[in-house]
């Protein structure tokens, strides 16, 4: 069985935590998901019981106090969170993607050695601020740039279209010019504290689905040090780590929505061949139908975690994996797919269901499943990603 390695003198299996977090999700996060989604708030109580489990930290390595989880562990942590709500399996997620950049490059400062261990201790909770007004969605160029006033201090103003959980973030992970003179695609990523932090609020955020995300656009000011910058450019911590863990995390969380919302179908079907004693009820061929495609989501899922993990392992390795352009093919082939199917698979669930399903107020509700499941083709919009990819497969020799 995987261990889940935590402090030294703390180890356990991964069943003995999920079987830890599916009694959070029970207890805590499930029930306060449905006000969560109604009003668009931040999930509170799902990040309190989070942190007192020192779930923040999972991926902190151990040498700082964290749990020194795996990739594969996360992912499979969000595909439980998920199930519960969405939305804070998604905050969780988002702010593992900050931790990773940090622990994969910032280790061999003092600064953020320190921050590490400040995390573990006050279960920081960190926001990405890589969105900005006026480049079109691409977070790999920015218009604004680091000033620096002196050797060591630094200002920065950014204009972005959404912050998510940015009122309720402890600190934030920025993109921006190395300087003002830089090119717009020679970034930087910078840490920013919560109190040298000046946020405000330039947007509202009143959606679709994952609305307990709390993304709305903000005008963010900052006065830092310049030890604050991760040393590597921004563009080779996106290639090596942020871009990587969204898809992978990202897709377990769609996989718990579809999960949970397969898990209502078959109880609904369960409860009409009960009322009706019957073995065979309409609606079956489609819950058939949905558990094929969760399979599929699964074992492509699976199978891209377990190559980026191997990378991981072999970290002289990463760099030129990370830059290889089938693997950026098949990395974004990982989130296009996931993306599509906690789509399909909750519609099947919906048409086994039907008013059931429908309803906001029914036990077989899948309609908030739903609603969130349509944002996974918007986040890291799908359009961009099959241009990316279609201009890849022009000049990538491949044996298929």
């Amino acid at each position: 069985m995987d261990l889940i390695h935590s402090h030294p003198e703390v180890s356990q299996t991964r069943a003995e935590l999920l079987q830890t977090i599916h009694r959070l999700g029970q207890e805590i996060i499930a029930p306060a998901a449905a006000s969560v989604d109604r009003e668009a708030r931040f999930p509170h109580e799902a990040l309190t019981a989070l942190r007192k489990e020192s779930l923040l930290s999972a991926y902190v390595p151990q040498q700082y106090g964290g749990l020194g989880l795996s990739i594969d562990d996360l992912v499979v942590i969000a595909q439980t969170l998920s199930q519960y709500c969405a939305s804070s399996a998604m905050v969780w997620a988002m702010h593992q993607i900050q931790v990773a950049s940090i622990v994969h490059h910032g280790q061999s400062l003092p600064f953020f050695q320190a921050y590490l261990r400040e995390m573990v201790e006050k279960q920081l909770l960190l926001a990405s601020v890589t969105s900005e007004v006026g480049v079109g969605g691409n977070i790999r160029t920015s218009i604004a740039a680091v000033e620096h006033d002196e050797d060591t201090l630094c200002t920065l103003e950014k204009k972005s279209t959404a912050i998510s959980y940015g009122e309720y973030a402890d600190g934030f992970l920025v993109t921006a010019r190395r300087n003002p003179t830089a090119a717009a695609t020679d970034q930087v990523l910078l840490l920013l504290r919560r109190e040298e932090t000046a946020l405000t609020k330039t947007g509202n955020w009143n959606t679709l689905g994952m609305r307990g995300t709390c993304s709305p656009a903000f005008t963010l000011n900052a006065s830092f040090s310049a030890e604050q910058i991760l040393p590597l450019s921004f563009g080779d911590i996106a290639a090596q780590t942020m871009v990587p863990f969204t898809h992978l995390i990202w897709s377990g969380c769609w996989q718990g929505i579809a999960t949970d919302a397969l898990k209502r179908a078959q109880k609904f079907l369960q409860m009409k061949a009960r009322q009706q004693r019957v073995t065979a009820i309409p609606g079956d061929d489609k819950l058939v139908e949905g558990t094929a495609q969760l399979q599929l989501m699964r074992a492509h899922l699976q199978e891209a975690v377990r190559e980026y993990a191997d990378m991981l392992s072999h970290p002289e390795q990463l760099e030129d994996a990370a830059a290889d352009m089938g693997y950026a093919i098949r990395l974004n082939n990982v989130k296009l797919l996931s993306s599509q199917l906690v789509v399909q698979i909750v519609q099947l669930a919906l048409a086994v269901c039907g008013l059931a399903g429908y309803s906001e107020d029914s036990p077989f509700s899948v309609a908030r499943h739903l609603r969130d499941a349509f944002s996974a083709s918007l986040m890291i919009s799908n359009e961009r990603l099959y241009t990316t990819n279609a201009a890849l497969l022009l000049i990538h020799k491949e044996t298929y």
